[in-house]
């Protein structure tokens, strides 16, 4: 791989702007007069300036760098999904070295002011790019850009809401059937929307709830990811072995942490009963058939998990009209029961994102012609 400094990667004169945290990555937004890119931003293991007094004070913990091998599996899930609509676009990797500019320090001190704004108690995981010395490693993946997280979104109508929901449910169904992907930690830092056409009245009376936001939907960071080439069935399949790191499972740092102790509790028991993080402490438990659990094995309910959250985001963080949220949690109610993880057991739940959208496209929200586009 070809090595940049920071200056070749955000020379004067482009913009430079940190947009999100994913795991093991920043991401920013690079523009120019060439157009837009987005980076992620993964430190490999080199040295870093220690922490300042008051960077101790404040909570900073410290991201654990990563070996060059342990990104192998993102960077070639990123080349099964490149062609799949709905996923970001690759276009190159490199690796930069060396100390920070001054426009890489402002943006990252800037992201972390306004989400301290927002939550007073997340921590900085990230270490600032003052602390970069001459042989601070980074490996940076070029993507397309995707727009705006979702988590920067203001969502004030309903047809933001149904667009973002079936959006990102097309295109994991999509995934699960060519390469049986599952995202495994899709909370709203790791989808990206973009207006690209002005949003429109529902003018007829039909079922169809999709594509009258003019939002495009994109799926990012493959970090977690599990996939497979199916067509080199010889080839094993791609997954981070997530037993390595029991801590993700008993974090309670934020509200997706649930979902990661949802899904391994699904690797253990099978069921929608989940454990609590105190439960998580010993890798590679067995499960119902008594084999150690394994992260490369297809399980298509983590996506539904991810469905899940990503509906009570949407809907816990709705800034329209109250009338509208009624109105569409109404419409959903029954698809909810089957997608809410909390419901008793004896309701039938979803099995994949494809069951999710067969269900979607019965009930009349999505039509063929949109999901054949």
């Amino acid at each position: 791989l070809r090595v940049l400094a920071w200056e070749d990667v955000c020379p004067p004169g482009d913009r430079i702007e940190k947009i999100a945290e994913a795991s093991y990555a920043e991401v920013y937004r690079v523009t120019n007069e060439r157009g837009t890119s987005i980076i992620k931003v993964i430190r490999l293991e080199s040295p870093l300036r220690p922490q300042t007094k008051t960077q101790q004070r404040s909570g900073l913990v410290d991201e654990v760098p990563h070996g060059e091998e342990d990104l192998q599996g993102e960077l070639r899930i990123s080349e099964l999904v490149a062609d799949i609509p709905g996923f970001v676009i690759y276009k190159e990797k490199y690796i930069v070295e060396g100390k920070t500019t001054p426009a890489l320090l402002e943006t990252h001190q800037t992201f972390h002011r306004r989400a301290k704004r927002k939550d007073p108690d997340r921590l900085q995981f990230y270490p600032s790019p003052s602390r970069y010395l001459k042989d601070t490693r980074f490996l940076v993946v070029e993507l397309g850009d995707a727009g705006t997280a979702l988590e920067d979104l203001e969502i004030e109508s309903a047809a933001q809401i149904w667009d973002v929901l079936l959006g990102v449910a097309v295109a994991l169904a999509r995934a699960e059937n060519l390469i049986r992907f599952e995202h495994r930690d899709l909370h709203e830092g790791n989808i990206c929307v973009r207006q690209v056409s002005p949003a429109r009245p529902k003018s007829d009376k039909s079922a169809c709830q999709f594509g009258y936001s003019g939002l495009d939907v994109t799926i990012l960071d493959y970090g977690l990811s599990r996939a497979e080439d199916t067509n080199s069935p010889d080839v094993a399949p791609v997954a981070n072995d997530l037993e390595r790191d029991l801590s993700l499972f008993t974090s309670t740092h934020a509200k997706q942490c649930k979902v990661y102790r949802q899904m391994r509790s699904y690797l253990i028991n099978g069921d929608r009963l989940w454990l609590p993080p105190q439960e998580h402490n010993e890798p590679y438990e067995k499960d119902l058939h008594g084999s150690p659990i394994s992260w490369l094995r297809q399980h298509p309910y983590t996506n539904v998990l991810w469905l899940a959250y990503l509906y009570e985001y949407l809907t816990t963080n709705f800034q329209g009209p109250e009338k509208e949220l009624t109105a569409f949690q109404k419409q959903s109610q029954e698809f909810w029961t089957h997608l809410n993880p909390e419901s008793p057991l004896e309701i039938m739940s979803f099995s994949s994102a494809e069951d999710i959208v067969e269900f979607a496209a019965e009930a009349g929200w999505i039509t063929e012609e949109q999901l054949a586009g």
